[in-house]
């Protein structure tokens, strides 16, 4: 028997949603045809953030609840109007990704259960040089949302000092990200180490609240600024971005002023759609100006603590340290 479906329009496309009525949020009650409409409604959000942006999907065809499909190449049956963007991994691999070129491309994929959305930092008009800096503040486990925030305040101030604006947006979790556009001149290394710079000049602040410890048993209670989310092939959710949480809390663009006292939680698929509505796209500025990292290379050239460690897939790096965990690596040294 053919399931059930139904066929909604998104701008000029006529998009099927298949069994609209399946259950993705149990404790919400929410369904696949919300997730549908959610992201139309948040539409030219949504499309700002990803667009022409080679983007990786997070997918739970079954509801949260079930095991996710993480798809980095575009599905081999999709309609001819779905566009593609050619991406190469870490490992010297390409792929064929996902390039959002409209809303009906977002629509289209929650249909096959895409939950989150992880665009890449580059374009596809040059996808080996990143357009976007990526600061990730992740608070360790004990560390609350306040101290998220009291970093990102800080991280402001470092880059208000740099003469460069960042955009600044709950994780859907329980960090912040905040994006700064920059001129595409550099490629994922130097754009990685523009990001070390910045998270040092803001660790070097209050280290007592943030740090660039790569390795767990090193961070303690503080926010982890992840350097490493400006490597290549990494990814941070994308603005407007569902989390596959019970919540249905969402990746939501704030104002600065807004940021004082929000709560990820106050974010979620029911309640950013009427925000959108009233408020539009409060990043829509984002791309008005993009801005040199020179200030920021010219910092990690004169820091001589030099590189940090990669994720452990990717190959071994150019001055980069030992990838060995600390508590690991001393027996050898003493010996």
């Amino acid at each position: 028997m053919a399931s059930p479906f139904i066929e909604l329009k998104v701008g000029e496309r006529t998009v099927k949603v298949t069994n609209p009525d399946k259950v993705y949020f149990p404790e919400l009650g929410a369904t696949k045809r919300e997730l549908f409409e959610y992201y139309v409604s948040v539409g030219e959000g949504a499309l700002r953030a990803m667009r022409d942006r080679p983007t990786n999907l997070k997918r739970h065809p079954d509801g949260i609840h079930t095991e996710a499909i993480y798809q980095k190449r575009m599905p081999a049956k999709h309609p001819d109007w779905l566009q593609t963007a050619t991406v190469t991994f870490p490992s010297g691999r390409k792929a064929d990704s996902l390039r959002v070129t409209e809303v009906a491309a977002i629509a289209y994929c929650a249909n096959l259960g895409t939950i989150d959305f992880h665009p890449w930092q580059v374009r596809a008009g040059d996808v080996e040089r990143p357009d976007e800096l990526r600061i990730d503040l992740d608070p360790q486990p004990g560390v609350a949302f306040a101290a998220a925030r009291e970093a990102a305040f800080l991280t402001r101030e470092v880059l208000g000092e740099l003469g460069m604006t960042g955009f600044v947006k709950t994780s859907g979790n329980r960090g912040l990200h905040i994006a700064v556009r920059i001129e595409p001149r550099w490629d994922f290394v130097e754009v990685r180490h523009a990001g070390i710079a910045l998270a040092r000049a803001v660790e070097d602040r209050a280290p007592h609240l943030v740090t660039t410890a790569w390795w767990k048993e090193e961070r303690g209670e503080r926010v982890f600024v992840d350097f490493n989310q400006n490597a290549r092939d990494r990814t941070v959710v994308s603005a407007y971005s569902v989390r596959a949480r019970p919540a249905a809390t969402v990746s939501a663009p704030l104002t600065w002023d807004e940021l004082a006292d929000a709560e990820p939680a106050d974010f979620d698929i029911r309640t950013v759609p009427a925000r959108f509505a009233k408020l539009g796209d409060v990043h829509a500025a984002i791309d008005d100006h993009a801005y040199s990292i020179e200030p920021l290379l010219e910092r990690y050239a004169s820091d001589d603590r030099g590189d940090l460690p990669y994720p452990p897939n990717y190959p071994k790096m150019p001055g980069e340290p030992k990838r060995v965990q600390p508590s690991k690596a001393r027996p050898a040294e003493d010996g």
